[in-house]
């Protein structure tokens, strides 16, 4: 039985250009005008590389930056739900014509790509925010984000020259999607959920893991490896913390962990859609969608991610949601449960969150065993003395 196709594709389409074309594109791109990348262009950026966005050219141009706002789909009529977009100022803009090539820098200055420039626009924020992230609200993180990008929107075809460090700074844990799926394969899983985090595994994302395991064949623990809002855990110390956890509580080769190089964006449902679409690149078949998914404060309902998946066709995406209700630790069940389990006054439930964690380590407070384990626990707190 084969793995799930890529999105809207028959095979990945990795934008990292051949060892080969890439010493003469290198010396192309440093006499090429720049333009500097923010942290979540790059991560974009290495995500079109690595094969992650397939079947996306590059960055879009103004036609499909329009209909993914207007009705998440290229222009082609490809499903996509969030744009994937450059910006630049005007007076960067004045400077460029269409047919130019520029080369990409990270923001530390390093050449990470060329963009073919055939697209300049002036895209309305507002009307992308609410698309997007459904509030204008720039004490949401997401919309403050895109408020603070310039004002032009540069589209075009891009040549990826290095994943911008991503496998030297996380190894065996920045898997492509090829080397996910030949895991798999290796593994001889066909049914596969993706379960998403940006947070060190609680006792809830353990329960959901277990028991998706139980009628599936795996589950890719998928951690986001890019930059977060201020006060979340670091993607190092996520990763040591997740790999305890699995070490001390997991079947031997029953998970594969890995992560992926994005920004987040907490656009809630819609990041949830991007998180499935990209998952079924890497190989899964489906993605666990719990309560308040890629969430921020109180700006989506707990399970308006779960919601969104109805709203699409069948041929939108081929990867399925798994959705898990609301999970606890009940002191008469004596374990985890969720409200379809679980027959007891809500008295009798302790709810886990991340949010709820991380506060706990800024104040210092005892984390009990009902919401992490003690090994997880002991990780965070020596993260949290630093």
């Amino acid at each position: 039985m084969a793995l799930i196709p890529p999105h809207a594709s028959d095979q990945l389409k990795p934008l990292l250009v051949k060892d080969e074309e890439r010493l003469a594109l290198q010396h192309y791109a440093n006499n090429l005008p720049a333009i500097t990348l923010s942290s979540r262009e790059t991560g974009d950026l290495v995500m079109l590389g690595i094969g992650g966005f397939t079947p996306l050219y590059g960055f879009m141009r103004e036609e499909d930056w329009r209909s993914v706002c207007d009705n998440m789909h290229l222009a082609n009529g490809v499903f996509w739900p969030i744009p994937i977009t450059v910006s630049v100022s005007d007076a960067q803009a004045k400077t460029l014509k269409l047919g130019d090539d520029i080369a990409l820098k990270t923001p530390d200055g390093q050449i990470i790509g060329i963009l073919n420039v055939d697209s300049m626009y002036r895209p309305d924020k507002q009307f992308e925010a609410m698309q997007v992230f459904t509030t204008t609200d720039q004490n949401h993180p997401g919309v403050a984000m895109l408020m603070a990008q310039p004002p032009v929107n540069l589209g075009g075809k891009v040549r990826v020259l290095h994943d911008n460090g991503f496998k030297t700074q996380f190894g065996q844990y920045a898997l492509t999607p090829h080397e996910t799926r030949e895991r798999f394969n290796q593994l001889g899983w066909h049914n596969i959920a993706a379960f998403q985090t940006r947070n060190p595994m609680h006792r809830s994302h353990e329960y959901l893991v277990k028991t998706v395991l139980e009628l599936f064949d795996g589950v890719l623990i998928h951690s986001l490896f890019g930059n977060l809002k201020a006060g979340d855990v670091p993607a190092n110390i996520r990763l040591k913390a997740i790999n305890t956890l699995i070490y001390n509580y997991f079947v031997p080769d029953s998970v594969v962990h890995s992560g992926y190089p994005l920004d987040m964006r907490y656009a809630g449902p819609k990041e949830a859609l991007l998180h499935a679409l990209f998952r079924q690149n890497y190989g899964c078949s489906h993605l666990i969608v719990g309560r308040d998914h890629a969430g921020v404060g109180n700006y989506y309902s707990p399970f308006a991610a779960q919601d969104i998946f109805t709203q699409l066709r069948d041929e939108d995406l081929l990867i399925k949601p798994i959705k898990i209700d609301w999970t606890f630790y009940c002191h008469k069940c004596v374990g985890m449960a969720s409200s379809k389990t679980c027959p007891h006054d809500s008295s009798d439930h302790v709810l886990i969150s991340g949010t709820e964690v991380r506060r706990r380590l800024q104040t210092k407070e005892p984390i009990p065993e009902t919401f992490s384990r003690p090994e997880v626990v002991a990780e965070l707190y020596q993260w949290a003395k630093q």
